[in-house]
């Protein structure tokens, strides 16, 4: 077993990292920029919410197995687990994978196992990383051990994940792929499959990107289905019970930092090659602006939108490329007044206030659902009669549970009368 391990980075990817190999055995170094993190850490306690990981975080620290330090040190394995961010031009911001790279340098031995698990282009490992260590005079295919082993994981199941789902892991050379999955091995139950670098990276990118392009044909559907007077969500039902088909459902977009992301890292390599992607990121982002259509068919320039929902999925606290975040900006342009609840979100990751379930729905016109968090499969009906102006539920995705006659309710199953006008609440 190696005997230490230096994570750089400690997100929502690098800190559950740090956290399941710190549980199997390992000395394991986490390191940060983030100075509040790393102080919350080696109090045991975490920053981001991730189920299961207080938990394992706190009893890893007690242990003496995790600590946490804006300081690099020498250590067996590096694992970089830094964001990717993109640039306005939506090409690849690698910066943060150049600098995590750069701070390490100091500290490399050979025989060290370099591991990069930030999603990245095609080629970055082999035209951005590699020429780093190069150029500070080792031999990457003789000193070290230099590999790309993309995250794949849920959020909401990630400790899971990290363990049972089958790892990709490329190497800058077939033994650099070897010695890396040897260190997954230790804690992975899923196959962990040896590749080149290339291959794997563009493997996570097309994971993401086959996802987004169905999502997009899903909420293309939705637009043409609103247009048409046909049930979105009755159709893909239906068409789901062929064997073969597995259509996505839709939503007010795409978020998250992979999903809305991953997909533009193949489009910059290969623009010209790419017009199906590029189409899907295009119909994809177009729905912030449907869904504000909508709410103006709905409720009259500056009245009360209830927004329930910022995260990009269910059940998280992670606001990045969230496509409700874009809405909310879109809503406040058009002169609506905009009230948020979001029970998984602290006020501190957003620039405008969050309210209680009562204080954001009261004198509302329309309660806006944009994410499907548990909390809202059941609301207060009862709340929501006697405090809004008038009781309209918008539900992007598909997750409110209505039984009151007194609360209009519109899915992507029924958006044709507002669509088209025809709704009868219309002022």
């Amino acid at each position: 077993m190696m005997e230490k391990i230096c994570v750089i980075g400690l997100g929502y990817i690098g800190l559950p990292t740090a956290a399941i190999f710190a549980k199997a055995g390992y000395e394991i170094l986490g390191v940060d920029v983030n100075e509040k993190a790393i102080n919350l850490i080696n109090e045991g306690k975490i920053h981001i919410e991730e189920v299961g990981l207080p938990e394992v975080v706190k009893e890893v620290v007690l242990s003496g197995n995790l600590r946490a330090s804006k300081t690099v040190e020498e250590a067996d394995v590096f694992i970089i687990s830094v964001p990717t961010p993109i640039h306005e031009d939506h090409t690849a911001n690698v910066d943060y994978v150049t600098s995590a790279t750069e701070s390490i340098l100091p500290y490399i031995k050979k025989g060290n196992v370099v591991i990069v698990e930030s999603t990245i282009p095609p080629r970055t490992i082999d035209d951005v990383v590699a020429p780093l260590f190069e150029k500070s005079g080792w031999n990457v295919k003789e000193d070290i051990y230099l590999a790309h082993c993309p995250e794949r994981v849920l959020p909401g199941r990630i400790l899971i994940e990290l363990v049972e789902n089958t790892r990709i892991v490329g190497g800058y050379t077939p033994e650099a792929a070897h010695q890396a999955a040897e260190v997954y091995r230790k804690i992975v139950t899923g196959d962990v499959i040896e590749t080149q670098a290339v291959t794997a990276e563009m493997s996570k990118l097309m994971e993401n990107t086959y996802r987004d392009v169905n999502i997009s044909l899903a909420n293309e559907l939705a637009k043409i289905s609103a247009e048409l007077g046909v049930n979105t969500l009755d159709v893909i039902k239906l068409a789901n019970r062929h064997p073969r088909v597995n259509i996505h459902t839709p939503g007010p977009g795409v978020g998250g930092h992979c999903l809305a992301v991953d997909p533009y890292f193949i489009i910059e390599k290969a623009p010209e090659l790419s017009p199906l992607i590029a189409t899907a990121r295009k119909i994809n982002n177009s729905m912030p602006a449907f869904v504000l259509d909508c709410v103006k068919k709905l409720v009259n320039s500056g009245g009360k939108i209830a927004v329930l929902g910022l995260t990009y999925k269910g059940n998280i606290d992670d606001v990045r490329e969230s496509p409700a975040m874009e809405i909310v900006s879109l809503l406040s342009e058009h002169n609506f007044q905009v009230s948020v609840h979001d029970p998984h979100v602290n006020q501190n990751q957003v620039f405008f206030p969050l309210h209680n379930f009562k204080d954001a729905i009261s004198g509302a016109e329309c309660i806006l659902v944009l994410t499907d968090h548990n909390e809202f499969n059941e609301l207060d009906e009862k709340c929501i009669v006697m405090n809004m102006r008038r009781p309209i539920i918008l539900d992007t995705k598909d997750c409110v549970k209505t039984y009151n006659d007194s609360i209009v309710y519109y899915n992507f199953n029924n958006l044709y009368d507002v669509i088209n006008n025809k709704i009868e609440t219309l002022i």
